[in-house]
């Protein structure tokens, strides 16, 4: 693969070039080296939301589908800054040109796209959309003529092959908010809706997603699985399947991981000395290609199982109790400390913590105006930490904005069929109507555009 002419675009590019020297000059070398031709470019592409136009949207030609001249179904959309914005991760800019995209990238003529890619002649950074869910891809990287080659090629094998998965932990550092029958009836859920879902029992001391099915703990397969780096092959008894047949002809499958009771006797500090917490993320690859989801049912606590989930994860959903202090200061401690905690060594900017929900309770008025309250303590709590200040809005009140103030958070109420179910070892949106409602709109709500 020839670099030579976008090396020669980057070091042409002036220190403070504006947005369209930006796009002249490094962009166009930028496309034609992802693999797109003058047809499958379109620039200012308009995403079917107002007047909103993103910079630049990607697609290969189909047969007589030519791109340029549909205008249809685009796979890529890049969105460019001048080198005078400051796309550093830590700017304010950065963060609005971010949002920006993700906006661009939910917008209706702009379902289909898959990645996303913020660039500025500074600093790169690109996106993958799977249904609603945006995430990095790679961390923002500063590019010079000296690591322009690598940057891009890597950015082209990540376009080149989307993952099928996407990997999400079902996480909080407080018990009782609700996982597990999170977990459940989500991946039910996403049978009904004909996604391939893989659930993975990884809170091997309590074993209630294992027990909810009415299934049986490893006896050792899956900790020799983690703990055996020659096995290549995933173990064949390792993954079960639960079906349920609501009628002839009809069958809801998920596929299922049970926990393991080797693993649940074995001292953490014992366990640590054969399994790091980044194992779980490596034999998972394997299974990438066969399923939509892949979800992690995590143990409260941030100890090797917690830490192994998060690791493994793309995004991390997190149930809390709106009638719970603890429980929304343990999310925000999941958002501030431990979510950065995993960046930090994957290098690639995941896991990213999607907005919390309340799990599982009545909510009043009254009760959620306290709610609110201990909300915005925590905000301004964060906001004030001099040693890393972080704005939680987006994760507690994901609706908020500059020009609205919208405390909107999604919520799933309690029902006694919900938490019921477990006595018939099947999830509650499998046996009830209005528990089947909840979680549509759990899944519409963070995973399905």
């Amino acid at each position: 693969m020839e670099f030579s002419k976008i090396k020669e675009a980057l070091a042409s590019l002036p220190d403070e070039a504006a947005e369209p020297i930006v796009c002249s000059v490094f962009i166009t070398e930028l496309l034609k080296i992802l693999g797109f031709e003058v047809t499958e470019i379109v620039p200012g592409y308009g995403t079917g939301t107002g007047g909103d136009a993103v910079d630049y949207a990607a697609r290969k030609n189909s047969g007589s589908d030519i791109f340029i001249q549909t205008k249809l179904n685009p796979y890529l959309l890049v969105e460019v800054k001048g080198r005078n914005i400051n796309l550093h991760p830590k700017s304010a800019q950065y963060k609005s040109t971010v949002n920006q995209l993700k906006r661009y990238l939910l917008a209706l003529n702009c379902q289909t796209a898959q990645w996303g890619i913020i660039a500025n002649g500074n600093y790169i950074q690109l996106f993958r959309k799977h249904g609603k869910v945006i995430y990095p891809a790679t961390p923002c990287l500063e590019i010079t003529v000296d690591n322009i080659d690598k940057v891009i090629l890597a950015i082209k094998q990540k376009i080149d092959n989307p993952p099928k998965t996407l990997t999400v932990a079902i996480y909080n550092n407080k018990g009782g908010v609700g996982k597990t029958t999170t977990t459940l009836n989500l991946a039910a859920m996403l049978a009904i809706l004909g996604k391939r879902t893989l659930i993975v029992d990884f809170d091997h001391n309590q074993q209630d997603l294992t027990n909810s099915l009415g299934q049986k703990p490893h006896e050792d397969t899956l900790y020799s699985w983690l703990v055996n780096d020659s096995i290549q092959q995933v173990p064949k008894d390792l993954i079960k399947a639960f079906r349920v047949s609501p009628k002839a002809g009809i069958v809801w499958q998920f596929d299922v991981i049970n926990s393991d009771k080797k693993i649940q006797h074995i001292p953490e500090h014992e366990l640590r000395q054969y399994i790091n917490h980044g194992r779980l993320k490596q034999v998972l690859e394997p299974l990438k290609s066969q399923y939509d989801y892949i979800l992690i049912d995590s143990p409260p606590n941030w100890r090797i199982f917690s830490q192994s989930a998060l690791y493994a994860a793309d995004v991390v959903l997190i149930p809390t109790k709106h009638n719970s202090i603890f429980s929304l200061e343990n999310a925000a401690i999941v958002i501030e400390s431990f979510i950065p905690e995993i960046q930090k060594e994957r290098q690639d900017g995941c896991p990213i913590p999607l907005p919390i929900f309340f799990n599982g309770e009545h909510i009043t008025v009254p009760g959620k105006r306290t709610a609110d309250e201990a909300i915005e303590k925590i905000i301004n709590q964060a906001q004030k930490n001099r040693a890393n200040p972080i704005d939680m809005t987006p994760y507690f009140f994901p609706k908020d904005t500059s020009a609205r103030k919208d405390h909107h958070i999604f919520y799933i109420p309690s029902y006694a069929h919900i938490a019921g179910a477990t006595f018939n070892r099947v999830p509650a949106v499998y046996k009830n109507k209005t528990a089947c409602e909840h979680y549509l709109a759990l899944v519409k709500e963070y995973f399905l555009q």
